[in-house]
């Protein structure tokens, strides 16, 4: 898959291209993406356009936490995705371009559109003022067709990115997996903890989530970790293990099943599945020791009737 990143330079032809924000990657996304992957067989260039920093963050005070980070979203992409990814500069000055402008630079000019995906409520350019109507207008001028897809429903209501991160923000991982198509994933690299979990026989692996990175409540997880082509089962907790820290800094700490290597600076994906608990602060090592054996069951258990 092609990369482009921050940058406006670039060309292409005889494109098909899906326009959108697509944080999550959910099911509403896989639609536009399976129409790419249609067309790619026809021999046209699949292309994903988007941006490189949430529109949200411009111009608002406070930072939007994202349901994936950049990295993220190109490394689920790479096996299945376009082609080409651009993740075009957000910038004020792309944020003040024309919407006819855009249509004409970057989709006719610079992408060579053939076929434009978009959802029925896409927006773009100054103001937002470009929507499905203004492509359509110029899709015979400039010898492209627009695919319209509706948004798709879950438990009665639109599935958004908007909407997954709400209830995320309340620990309902298996809502959100539902509407995200596949399970809500965590990346990075494990980094050195206290290693405590050896101490106690039952080790674990530490990544610190990126910045920005929209995390569900601290607790308690089952969870499946993928490294190397494999998947292993597990369970997670998220949090500032309060029994054992002070920093207050948030981490992810897994307890992989049947798994006794080495893990340092090995990049791994955590995904999630179903939340048990709370984070708690316990009175001793050795209670937490017991919460974590019940933490394990609970995990296996899950995994036993629902894999």
């Amino acid at each position: 898959m092609d990369y482009i990143c921050g940058k406006t330079e670039f060309q292409y032809h005889n494109s098909c291209v899906t326009l959108g924000k697509f944080d999550g990657l959910h099911r509403g996304h896989q639609l536009l993406l399976s129409y790419l992957a249609k067309y790619e067989k026809l021999g046209f260039t699949s292309v994903m356009f988007t941006f490189d920093y949430h529109p949200g963050n411009l111009f608002s005070e406070r930072e939007i936490d994202l349901i994936y980070t950049e990295e993220e979203k190109k490394s689920l992409l790479t096996a299945d995705g376009p082609q080409v990814l651009i993740s075009y500069p957000f910038t004020k000055e792309s944020a003040s371009m024309e919407p006819e402008e855009f249509i004409k630079q970057v989709l006719v000019k610079q992408l060579d559109a053939k076929i434009i995906v978009v959802g029925n409520d896409y927006r773009f350019g100054s103001k937002r003022r470009g929507d499905v109507t203004m492509l359509q207008e110029y899709a015979l001028e400039y010898g492209y067709e627009v695919i319209v897809c509706e948004k798709i429903m879950f438990d009665g209501q639109v599935i958004s990115s908007t909407r997954i991160r709400e209830e995320l923000r309340k620990g309902k991982i298996e809502y959100v997996n539902e509407m995200l198509g596949h399970p809500y994933t965590i990346m990075g690299d494990v980094v050195t903890g206290r290693q405590l979990g050896r101490t106690i026989d039952i080790p674990t692996v530490n990544l610190l989530p990126a910045t920005h990175k929209l995390l569900p409540p601290n607790g308690v997880y089952a969870s499946m970790v993928r490294f190397d082509g494999k998947s292993y089962q597990g369970v997670t907790n998220i949090g500032c293990k309060p029994t054992v820290e002070s920093s207050g800094q948030i981490g992810v700490e897994t307890h992989i099943f049947d798994y006794h290597g080495n893990l340092y600076g090995k990049h791994i994906e955590v995904e999630l599945y179903a939340f048990e608990r709370g984070e708690c602060k316990f009175t001793s090592v050795e209670e937490l020791k017991e919460r974590m054996q019940k933490d394990i069951v609970f995990a296996k258990e899950y995994f036993k009737h629902k894999l």
